[in-house]
């Protein structure tokens, strides 16, 4: 305050010349400053909110906890529990938990969702046109691939989901889908007479209820 008041009296009017004008302490900056300060300030907030969406998309534990559900990450799950769900299911996969397992170590991704995509695809080999393919994702076959009903057909369940996790890190994480409510809908998309959310769901509650122990969902 003190500091102010003897800028102004500096400034006063008393004994100015006549047709003197006056100076306010803004006009040191000038316009031009002013300006360029306002900018910088919002190229400092849109910094930041870069930041913090980068953080946001990048960081799998953050997404969990906003309830998006990454699917990059280290396993939430062990293989030999991965075998405990197969077995509890009468997969005829069961016994293959370890491949699964590594698979998911390899290409970065949880293991956890690769089990969850299996159930709700074929209940674990055990419904639909899986039970010949050995198909994790009962996915689409290209020209030329060996298929079966129009979906690709493997020799072994290991070969399956060795595919299943590369289409999932090639086709979606390299493009920015790393969520279950990202992939979904295009992994599985409406168009083709898939319930979006229901799917999303089970996901979701398969998950969910693998990390807490349990092996039924």
């Amino acid at each position: 305050m003190m500091r102010s008041g003897r800028y102004r009296r500096r400034h006063s009017s008393r004994g100015r010349r006549k047709g003197q004008e006056s100076r306010r302490p803004s006009r040191r900056y000038g316009r031009a400053g002013s300006q360029w300060q306002s900018r910088w300030l919002v190229l400092t907030l849109a910094a930041l909110i870069v930041a913090a969406l980068l953080w946001l998309l990048f960081d799998p534990v953050a997404l969990e906890e906003e309830g998006h559900y990454a699917v990059v990450g280290q396993p939430s799950v062990s293989a030999d529990f991965i075998d405990q769900v197969l077995a509890a299911y009468d997969s005829p996969a069961a016994g293959k938990g370890q491949a699964l397992y590594a698979d998911g170590l390899a290409y970065h991704i949880d293991p956890v969702y690769a089990l969850a995509f299996f159930l709700e695809e074929s209940r674990f080999g055990t419904t639909g046109v899986a039970r010949v393919t050995r198909s994790l994702g009962n996915i689409r076959a290209l020209p030329g691939q060996a298929s079966y009903a129009g979906y690709r057909r493997y020799a072994s369940w290991e070969a399956g989901f060795t595919d299943w996790y590369r289409l999932i890190a090639d086709e979606y994480v390299a493009r920015g889908l790393i969520t279950v409510d990202q992939i979904v809908p295009v992994y599985a998309p409406a168009a083709d007479g898939n319930d979006v959310a229901a799917y999303v769901h089970t996901i979701k509650l398969a998950v969910d209820t693998w990390r807490t122990g349990k092996l039924l969902v």
